[in-house]
């Protein structure tokens, strides 16, 4: 079994901050995408929710328990983030949170079950299943591998690398897809030839985490 990584405060706040960077860095090309079949403000509307949420989470200190840090991202992106992706992300994070607790810390098991509840509260909010092309198509296999990567005995890192590379692959795949979810599917036959730009977030998000687990490690 390899080495085993606890997660506390400081690397919540480091992944959120990445999350921030990272969209900030890819807004125009998620606008972009979200254009050609949305509303073409998927980039604007996630870099201003996590600035909003950098702004709600600086000052919190470390003393403040990763499951809550979670659930404040959550409220945050609900009250800051327009269109679906608010409400969408919002339930991701809050049900995160919720499944971790007050704990001071949690391992890489309790990450995993985090991040089930985190796709299960998108797809009750927006009854969407694989293959719709929405930002599911990206989580639902990094969960998967992630997983996957923790029974066959790999560390935290390794096995969020891997499910980073799937979110990337999910994301990618949502191009040949009609989509049945969301302002997109409006278009029929004419979505297909798109990449999704909320599975394209989706993946920024899961690699952006990858990034904040290597630093602590």
């Amino acid at each position: 079994m390899a080495s085993e990584i606890a997660v506390r405060a400081a690397t919540i706040t480091t992944w959120l901050e990445e999350i921030a960077i990272s969209v900030e860095a890819e807004r125009d090309h998620l606008t972009q995408l979200d254009a050609a079949i949305g509303d073409g403000d998927h980039g604007v509307n996630m870099s201003r929710g996590f600035e909003a949420v950098g702004k709600a989470v600086a000052g919190q200190g470390d003393s403040v328990p990763p499951g809550q840090l979670l659930i404040l991202t959550g409220k945050t992106l609900v009250s800051t983030v327009g269109g679906a992706s608010g409400p969408l992300w919002g339930t991701a994070f809050r049900r995160a949170g919720r499944t971790l607790g007050k704990e001071p810390e949690f391992d890489a098991a309790q990450l995993a079950d985090a991040l089930d509840a985190a796709v299960a509260g998108v797809q009750e909010l927006g009854a969407a299943e694989p293959n719709d092309k929405t930002m599911v198509d990206a989580l639902l296999p990094a969960c998967a591998v992630y997983r996957d990567g923790l029974e066959a005995g790999d560390g935290i890192e390794k096995a969020l690398e891997a499910a980073a590379e799937a979110a990337e692959e999910g994301a990618l795949a949502t191009v040949p897809l009609q989509a049945r979810k969301g302002r997109a599917s409006y278009l029929g036959e004419r979505s297909i030839g798109h990449q999704d730009p909320g599975a394209t977030s989706a993946a920024l998000i899961i690699a952006a985490l990858e990034r904040a687990v290597q630093r602590a490690g």
